[in-house]
């Protein structure tokens, strides 16, 4: 993918560096979070500023506009009877897929002076992908709708699919999941990152399955993020 030189960042680092032409690109501010929301399928206005409550409706407006000049993510709508216009990544820019969970991975070994409870729904699947342990899912065939309520958007839906130790997961729930559950990203993350007892999520009613438990406990067993992801449980 060639950037002609008018569609580059205002500022630039002027250096020929791979690493240096990339930030001039997608190096300003909140830009690598706003492909982080887009990473796992099309997103309209208002749900990106669901899962980034932090940034302005100006700011997000220009980081859009950026990211679609420059070729990363395109604007189109959805066909009938939605019709909605929605934010999605090109094939180019879902390549920095990697750079994200790379940088995810690298930086939770950071100290951490936030809840992992304000992560985004989109942010929490981004670091379920980083801190997936494929060795503990040899052999698994299975398959799991997610459903996170209580996000400003609504009910955030995802499908994961764990094949022989390899994950997928993908917005939207396929409503045919083998396990499905039902919780809050709060509610997920006390079980799955601090460690709380499934079983106590349950009796609070916090989280709802269909299935067995055994078979959600497995799948959050799957996934092991560094100690500084855990310091800081939810109050």
């Amino acid at each position: 993918m060639t950037v002609a030189p008018e569609q580059r960042a205002k500022r630039s680092y002027h250096d020929a560096c791979g690493a240096a032409r990339a930030l001039d690109l997608v190096g300003e501010r909140w830009t690598l979070l706003v492909v982080r929301e887009l990473l796992l399928g099309p997103k309209r206005f208002t749900d990106l500023r669901a899962g980034l409550p932090g940034i302005s409706p100006n700011v997000l407006s220009q980081r859009l506009e950026e990211l679609v000049q420059i070729g990363v993510a395109h604007k189109r709508k959805l066909p009938p009877p939605v019709g909605a216009a929605v934010y999605d990544l090109t094939d180019w820019g879902r390549e920095l897929d990697d750079v994200i969970v790379a940088l995810n991975r690298w930086g939770a070994r950071t100290p951490n002076s936030y809840s992992c409870s304000d992560m985004s729904t989109d942010s929490l699947v981004v670091t379920l992908r980083t801190f997936f342990r494929p060795e503990r899912a040899a052999g698994v065939h299975a398959d799991y709708d997610l459903y996170f309520t209580g996000s400003d958007s609504g009910t955030d839906e995802f499908h994961a699919v764990v094949s022989d130790g390899a994950i997928a997961i993908s917005r939207g729930a396929s409503g045919t999941g083998a396990t499905a559950i039902h919780t809050t990203v709060a509610a997920f993350i006390a079980v799955a990152i601090h460690g709380r007892p499934l079983a106590d999520s349950l009796a609070s009613g916090e989280t709802e399955i269909s299935g067995p438990p055994a078979a959600v406990e497995q799948f959050v067993s799957f996934f092991e993020p560094p100690p500084e992801c855990t310091a800081n449980p939810p109050k």
